[in-house]
């Protein structure tokens, strides 16, 4: 119980101070090197803010599945894309002070990736495919693969120092954030830490090519019957929740307990 308890009070502090660090990042290169300019874009700066958004259409994906509404949806994914990675910090942060005391204490990270609604509410409208997000999830890794390859052929290593410019690090820094985010998750779902550590490792040095196809991964992993949304929760929980009928939801499991 205290260990859950610490875990979410962790989170909290590690997403405010990460959000904090991407802020006074941008707020420095400003500063110190000017407004970004797309003559001093070079190939592997392209990569990095293609392999960003795709973490973005990730983590907004979870958004639409948490929000109840579509226009609080609608705004949470305009302020990922345009005010990034603080913004992912803030939406988090914001998840883990809506936790109660008891939800702190038995499973904070389940808690926070769960969506909050009432037992009735229909869950029509945000059903999606699991075929196509299993083919979004595969496309999109396979895409970000060749986009890597295809630099890597015609730029060279992005290990140079020319390559490390100003935005290009604070670039980096940001891409960084949204993928811890990413890494949280995915240590929460892995029962093996050494399975965890191996994937987190890949993730944060290829991006989205691992993310996206860890998820699909995932994806293949359910059932025909399961909703997509299952992917989010630890084999643990959806073996709690076996057999339900209803989606899973806050109010479900405060019956179950």
């Amino acid at each position: 119980m205290g260990t859950s308890s610490s875990l979410a009070t962790a989170l909290k502090s590690l997403f405010a101070v990460l959000g904090c660090l991407v802020i006074g990042s941008i707020i420095y290169t400003l500063l110190t090197d000017g407004l970004p300019s797309f003559k001093r874009l070079n190939p592997w700066l392209m990569v990095t803010v293609i392999d960003f958004y795709v973490h973005v259409f990730v983590i907004g994906s979870w958004v639409v599945y948490k929000e109840s509404n579509w226009t609080t949806a609608l705004l949470w994914m305009v302020l990922l894309v345009c005010l990034r990675s603080p913004a992912t910090c803030v939406y988090i942060v914001l998840q883990f002070l809506k936790l109660s005391t008891e939800e702190s204490l038995q499973d904070p990270i389940y808690f926070v990736l769960l969506r909050r609604q009432e037992k009735n509410e229909t869950e029509r409208r945000r059903k999606c495919s699991l075929l196509t997000a299993r083919i979004l999830s595969l496309a999109l890794s396979s895409l970000m693969l060749g986009i890597l390859i295809y630099t890597l052929v015609t730029d060279g290593s992005p290990f140079r120092r020319d390559v490390f410019t100003p935005w290009m690090t604070a670039a980096v820094i940001d891409f960084i954030v949204n993928a811890i985010a990413v890494s949280v998750w995915v240590a929460y779902k892995e029962s093996s830490w050494l399975t965890a550590t191996i994937l987190i490792i890949l993730l944060n040095l290829c991006g989205s090519t691992i993310t996206c196809a860890y998820i699909a991964l995932q994806l293949f992993r359910l059932s025909s019957q399961e909703p997509v949304y299952f992917i989010l929760f630890s084999n643990r929980n959806r073996e709690e929740n076996e057999g339900m009928k209803e989606p899973l939801t806050h109010r479900t499991w405060e019956g179950l307990n």
